[in-house]
């Protein structure tokens, strides 16, 4: 099995989140990424064909991707994902998704990873109004555009493409998706 696109944690952060009664929700924990560990994983990318998702969970991870690509790291096209929504990173805000894009570097792709409730629809409109790609799933939000509990993905992305098309967007076809992010394509059959 080789991925054709796989999730690159571009930076550190320390992974927080408190309850109402003033304890941890969970022991505090470091997302652990130096820039070693970025390159070793840049690497085994590059090794098998996969296309990083530079995932980036603060502001100051968003700004090192254009490092990254100043000392040759990461190929273009440049792939960004703004995990929106962690307690101790990005708030899931749709007012601070154009400041995030003009720190991008110049012709990177984006995607927003909006976890929440209410909150992640507008983001995801916000996103698709700056051109940037949709994406969504249980794993970041259980909620409907109406604050109705998903039974599913499925529901999700309903929802999602509903949004698109509301903002003048239209849905790519896998093929189109796997040009758009520059994914080559894998021989089959003998060769």
């Amino acid at each position: 099995i080789r991925p054709e696109m796989a999730a690159l944690n571009a930076g550190s952060l320390n992974y927080l989140k408190a309850r109402s009664d003033g304890r941890w929700a969970w022991p505090p924990l470091l997302f652990d990424n130096p820039v070693d560990k970025v390159e070793k994983f840049i690497r085994a990318m590059q090794q098998v064909g996969a296309v990083p998702e530079c995932e980036c969970f603060d502001t100051g991870i968003v700004r090192s991707i254009e490092l990254y690509r100043q000392v040759g790291l990461l190929p273009e096209p440049i792939h960004i994902s703004l995990v929106m929504g962690v307690a101790s990173g990005m708030p899931a805000k749709a007012e601070w998704l154009p400041l995030l894009v003009a720190e991008m570097p110049r012709g990177a792709h984006f995607q927003t990873i909006a976890i929440g409730r209410d909150e992640v629809w507008p983001v995801h409109r916000r996103c698709a109004e700056l051109g940037g790609h949709l994406r969504t799933g249980v794993e970041d939000t259980f909620y409907l555009p109406d604050g109705s509990k998903t039974d599913s993905n499925g529901r999700l992305i309903e929802a999602l493409v509903k949004v698109a098309r509301e903002v003048g967007r239209e849905i790519a076809t896998p093929e189109q998706a796997r040009e758009i992010v520059g994914v080559q394509p894998v021989p089959h059959g003998p060769a």
